[in-house]
């Protein structure tokens, strides 16, 4: 292993802690989110219930906010339908979601063959819930490997600073519900020796 490699992977096992857990400055304090959780002034409880709602008949699936992967390859094509926030797909705002104030959570379809390429969060654990579908997960820290395959109504919640890769296994689109436990997560980071490591976005 190179001295670049060494020190990424180093950096991207050693997360940053403060006095309120794993660091991520993007997230407001405390207080701010709990505010943001209550009742408005001015506004009806019907219409305060309502902004907690997010219909699926009200959103489409965005083949968009992972396009930068599939341009890198073809079965890193995958499509976002957001619900909680935006996750940590780069996507920065969508109005048309409940706000986030201590998780996202959005659904994902990876088509037959589809991979979501190794990745690892500093900040958050990631959880993937299969709805449909068959799905190989690998996992990775320190030289140690891992993988399991899940089928339908199977989860697995991953830990901040293990890299994780998603290959779907079965013959038809499958369908994931995916949670990342932080209402701003962090850019995910890809190994350096994958293609994806050198785009800026």
């Amino acid at each position: 292993m190179d001295e670049y490699t060494r020190k990424v992977l180093e950096a991207a096992n050693q997360p940053s802690f403060n006095e309120r857990g794993l660091l991520n400055a993007q997230i407001p304090p405390e207080a701010d989110i709990q505010a943001s959780l209550l009742q408005k002034p001015g506004q009806s409880f019907e219409q305060w219930m309502e902004s907690r709602v997010a219909r699926k008949s009200t959103r489409s699936y965005d083949w968009d906010a992972l396009k930068f992967q599939a341009d890198i390859n073809p079965r890193y094509r995958r499509a976002q339908m957001r619900y909680v926030g935006t996750g940590a797909t780069g996507v920065a705002k969508d109005g048309n979601t409940v706000p986030s104030a201590h998780f996202t959570f959005s659904t994902m379809v990876i088509p037959a063959g589809g991979i979501g390429p190794s990745h690892i969060h500093h900040d958050v654990e990631e959880i993937f819930f299969v709805m449909r579908g068959r799905m190989k997960i690998y996992c990775e820290k320190d030289g140690h490997k891992w993988e399991a395959e899940l089928g339908e109504r199977d989860l697995i919640s991953v830990p901040p600073g293990v890299f994780r890769e998603e290959h779907n296994i079965g013959d038809e689109d499958a369908l994931m519900c995916v949670m990342l436990g932080s209402p701003k997560p962090i850019t995910p980071v890809y190994p350096p020796d994958s293609p994806l490591a050198k785009v800026k976005r």
